[in-house]
């Protein structure tokens, strides 16, 4: 009779430590700089992982940095024309062989190589050159994704003033990395923004999805700008969003925005304003938005609507005093 009273006596015990365990739990906001940038993460845990947190962006920060000199990505664009081994950064080469396939399906509108050129307009890790025809002329030879290639973990530049720029997806890859770790700690309600990059996952303190703003596209160079011009509901989800109203500088009364088009050699001029895409990771939305913004609305249209799991929504300017959405046929069942 004592014994079944102390297995009944372990089992009580048992069952309460579990649930003062769940009643610990509790949505932790954490916020911090890193990317030149704030990210902020909210999520249901027992316990606040900052740390963890910040000690995993700190390594893929020595990972794809460009301005960070020891990063692998910087060590790639110091290198020669030998093979460069990529087996022991599998976030580089990730990245890297993700962007080969995204460049092939954009035809070339992202491009993972277009690091001079991001320098010479004075958006990257070196001081902008004095740009002419024929200076950009000169640097073209040295971007395009076929001029490398990446086998079995094996990086090979045709060229040694070949240099990558991974500006376009890392924020979002980041926020895929962040959601990794919370999963791996157990937690699976939570959002992770990074620069305005999202990684959506379960629900949010309401017990509802996630609700997410898109930002009214205004001159807003200070990122200070919180008037949303479109609000989704969703979850399980990656969000990203491209545009050049806030990104530019203006020289001799002329606008410059930060989205190079690889097959020009100059930043984008068009209409469209902004594209937010919604894919299954952040990475792939990332990418894709700065496809979209180098290729024009039609185009971006026309890809968005062909691929599988991923929508898009962008803003144009077609010339009145109010700016105009036109969106692919999903991104109505998120206008909640």
């Amino acid at each position: 009779m004592k014994h079944h009273i102390n297995i009944f006596a372990v089992i009580a015990v048992a069952v309460l430590l579990s649930l003062t365990a769940c009643k610990q739990k509790q949505y932790i906001s954490n916020e911090g700089y890193i990317f030149g940038t704030v990210y902020h993460i909210t999520y249901l845990s027992s316990k606040d992982l900052q740390k963890g947190i910040d000690k995993e962006l700190k390594k893929f920060d020595a990972s794809l940095s460009m301005f960070n000199p020891e990063s692998t990505l910087s060590h790639i664009n110091q290198a020669g024309t030998d093979s460069f081994d990529l087996s022991k950064d599998p976030w580089a080469n990730l990245v890297i062989e993700r962007s080969l396939k995204i460049s092939k399906l954009t035809d070339g509108a992202f491009d993972i190589t277009v690091a001079p050129l991001v320098n010479a307009w004075g958006f990257g890790f070196e001081r902008s050159a004095n740009v002419t025809p024929e200076y950009i002329d000169s640097i073209k030879q040295f971007v395009g994704y076929q001029l490398i290639t990446l086998n079995n973990g094996k990086l090979v530049k045709s060229d040694a003033r070949i240099k990558l720029d991974a500006s376009a997806v890392a924020k979002g890859y980041a926020c895929d990395v962040v959601g990794d770790f919370l999963r791996s700690n157990g937690v699976y309600d939570f959002l992770v923004e990074i620069g305005g990059e999202m990684v959506l996952s379960g629900k949010n303190p309401h017990g509802n999805d996630w609700r997410v703003g898109i930002n009214k596209p205004e001159d807003d160079s200070t990122s200070s700008n919180t008037e949303w011009e479109h609000k989704l509901t969703l979850t399980d989800k990656g969000v990203a969003t491209s545009g050049n109203y806030r990104r530019f500088y203006e020289k001799n009364g002329k606008r410059y925005a930060h989205t190079i088009d690889p097959h020009t050699g100059y930043p984008v001029q068009h209409s469209l304003l902004s594209a937010t895409v919604i894919a299954n990771d952040c990475l792939t939305a990332d990418a894709l938005a700065t496809s979209f913004m180098v290729m024009g609305i039609e185009k971006a249209m026309k890809i968005a609507e062909s691929l599988p799991d991923v929508e898009a929504l962008f803003i144009y300017d077609n010339g009145d005093s109010e700016n105009k959405v036109v969106a692919t046929s999903g991104i109505a069942a998120w206008q909640k």
